[in-house]
């Protein structure tokens, strides 16, 4: 373990002996890190926050913080991150709150581009992207492979489902549905993320059937739950296309259109 002789780490924290912490960095004392963690100059960790492999925080970014939340007590509550993440500067990622199940928590192989911000128990998935300046508020959720372009912020409590795009300067106020771009204050629907899809692997088949589930949710001028039962019928039993369904008939704050 490189520990700089400048850095701050508290004797009870748990820190792997293959991680690096950098110059002034402060660890705090319920800080757990395993294998290949590195911590650049001026980073502050605190709370009960858990890391798994090969995560990089870097210089001046601050992950967990007691959240910015008036009814927060001092109740004792945690941050997990997974592994191959990655904390641009001045980034700020909080503990939860025991009313949001008193856990954030964020996924593998995510990128927390400087001065974002990663509220109170959020619960975030695999490979996303947070762009410059992007701002999640408490208790939301982002599912896998979700891409933020700059200076965009979501609402508390709203969803934001697989593989969807958040387009630069976008106000999201309430859930996007998997696979959906969405733009623009306050935002609204864009079409589809089909690039994403072909990037991801998705074949012609099944972004033929995603694109006609789109069609009958949003375009066909069905309602919800009409839309909801035709998407069972025709193509209910594929895995993109359940996903799909189960997510919008699980929104609670109303789906972006």
């Amino acid at each position: 373990m490189a520990i700089h002789a400048t850095a701050i780490v508290d004797p009870r924290a748990e820190i792997d002996p293959t991680c690096d912490i950098g110059p002034y960095a402060v660890i705090g004392p319920m800080v757990r890190m395993g294998p290949g963690n590195t911590v650049g100059a001026h980073a502050v960790i605190d709370g009960d926050t858990t890391f798994g492999e090969g995560n990089r925080v870097f210089p001046f970014a601050s992950i967990g913080q007691i959240p910015q939340d008036l009814k927060f007590r001092g109740e004792h509550t945690r941050l997990v991150i997974g592994s191959g993440n990655r904390f641009r500067e001045f980034c700020t990622v909080h503990l939860g709150t025991e009313g949001g199940g008193g856990v954030t928590r964020i996924g593998d192989r995510c990128l927390v581009m400087a001065n974002s911000h990663v509220a109170h128990d959020v619960q975030m998935g695999d490979e996303c992207i947070l762009g410059y300046s992007t701002g999640l508020g408490g208790h939301v959720v982002i599912e896998d492979h979700v891409i933020f372009s700059g200076l965009a912020a979501v609402h508390q409590f709203v969803r934001i489902g697989r593989f969807a795009f958040v387009s630069g300067g976008a106000m999201v106020g309430m859930d996007v549905a998997p696979y959906c771009t969405v733009q623009g204050d306050r935002a609204q629907l864009a079409g589809l993320n089909t690039t994403g899809l072909e990037r991801a692997g998705f074949g012609a088949e099944r972004i033929a059937r995603i694109k006609e589930a789109y069609r009958i949710t949003f375009r066909s001028g069905l309602r919800l739950q009409e839309a909801v039962e035709k998407l069972r019928a025709e193509l209910g039993g594929h895995p993109e296309v359940d996903h799909f369904v189960a997510f919008i008939s699980g929104s609670e704050r109303g789906l972006t259109r």
